[in-house]
C-alpha cells in the first residue's frame, strides 16, 4: 500500500496589537510555487489576493478537471477544452461558519462522443475526485457539454 503525502508551508509575520488592526496577509509555499494569500475582505483581509476559502474552491475545481481529463483519456473520448466557473458558498447563519456547498460548472468540449457520455464520465470522475471525497461541504456539477 502506498501513502500518499502532500506538504505546504505557510509564513506570518506581524503583531497582533489589536484584532482589526494585524495583517492577514501570509505565504503559503508549495513546491516552488509561493501563493500570497488573505482573509477575505469580509474579514478584514485583503480581498485582491485569494482567500482560504477561494483555494478550497478552486482545488475541488482542480482535483474535478485532472479526474475528468483522466477517465475521459482512458475511455478515448477526446476533450478540447474545460472551462470552470466554481463557486463556495458560505452563508453567514450556519454555525460553525463554513463553506456548506461548492457549485462546479464545468463547461467542457469535446470530439466524437456524445454528450450522455461525457455526462457519464464527468460523473464517474466526480466519484474519483480526491479533494470532493476529502470534504463534509456538498460538491455539486452543473456542466454544459459541446460537442463537435
Amino acid at each position: 500500500m502506498t501513502t500518499h503525502s502532500y506538504a505546504s508551508t505557510l509564513h506570518w509575520a506581524g503583531r497582533t496589537q489589536d484584532y482589526d488592526s494585524y495583517s492577514r496577509r501570509h505565504d503559503i509555499t508549495m513546491g516552488e510555487t509561493r501563493v500570497v494569500a488573505s482573509a477575505d475582505s469580509a474579514f478584514r483581509g485583503d480581498g485582491k489576493l485569494p482567500n482560504p476559502e477561494q483555494l478550497v474552491v478552486a482545488a475541488a475545481s482542480s482535483c474535478q478537471l485532472l479526474s475528468f481529463l483522466a477517465v475521459a483519456a482512458l475511455a478515448g473520448v477526446e476533450v478540447l477544452e474545460y472551462h470552470d466557473n466554481a463557486e463556495g458558498v458560505m452563508p453567514d447563519d450556519q454555525r460553525p461558519l463554513r463553506l456548506t456547498r461548492i457549485v462546479l460548472r464545468p463547461r467542457i468540449v469535446v470530439q466524437g462522443a456524445t454528450a450522455e457520455r461525457v455526462e457519464r464520465l464527468l460523473h464517474k470522475a466526480h466519484e474519483q475526485c480526491y479533494i470532493a471525497n476529502s470534504l463534509t461541504t456538498e460538491v455539486t456539477l452543473e456542466p454544459a457539454i459541446e460537442v463537435r
